[in-house]
């Protein structure tokens, strides 16, 4: 069975929040959808509000502290992308704009990325089409056609009879699972990673033997 990792931010500021519940349904319907496909996955979740300090600092001083760069390395090294932001002012919030702000220009080009969003009122639900998902094209994504909308009334029983939010958050992650599938796993990317200039199973010993001459 071949693996695959999955990095999900979740930009809710209350804790527990409406945005994780929606990000942890994506995931665990994303790793479902996989292991459909014979793919394992393993996920690691991104608190945003947990950093928010952490990329104020990066923002300001252009260093990340070491629990934001265990965040971003995390992206950075995904298959793939779920970013789930609540709806303030019919767009993203400024804690999601701000990671995404912090984050290498280059790092999610091709990455496959699933759009998640809840607001009070289902009036916001087109941010993800003319706010969110601009953003991810911009940094050359590959954002997945269905973004998951939640509003309040889809956790009170009272939403969507036509496409109830559990659907939607099926066919979102189908089509994400999909994207994955078809392709490669991601490898290292660290420039320390001896692999990564001498060749895999080589080491120093081998460089040096070859200066030499042998």
């Amino acid at each position: 069975m071949t693996e695959r990792r999955i990095a999900v931010i979740s930009a809710g500021l209350s804790n527990p929040s409406s945005t994780r519940m929606l990000a942890d349904r994506l995931a665990a319907e994303t790793v479902k959808q996989l292991a459909e496909r014979e793919i394992e996955a393993t996920v690691d979740m991104i608190e945003l509000r947990d950093l928010a300090h952490d990329i104020t600092n990066n923002l300001l001083t252009g260093f990340a502290p070491s629990a934001l760069e265990s965040a971003l390395n995390s992206v950075y090294s995904a298959d793939a992308l779920i970013a789930v932001t609540p709806i303030f002012s019919t767009s993203y919030s400024g804690l999601f704009k701000s990671f995404i702000d912090v984050l290498d220009p280059d790092a999610l080009t091709g990455k496959p990325v699933l759009i998640g969003a809840n607001a009070g009122t289902p009036r916001h639900s087109l941010a993800i089409d003319y706010a969110i998902r601009p953003l991810f094209a911009y940094l050359h994504a590959e954002a997945v056609s269905t973004g998951v909308f939640a509003a309040s009334s889809d956790w009170g029983g009272a939403g969507d009879d036509v496409a109830p939010l559990a659907k939607r958050v099926e066919k979102g992650a189908r089509e994400l699972a999909d994207a994955m599938a078809r392709k490669d796993a991601v490898t290292s990317s660290d420039p320390f990673d001896p692999a990564n200039y001498l060749g895999e199973g080589r080491s120093f010993g081998h460089l040096l033997g070859g200066l030499a001459g042998e």
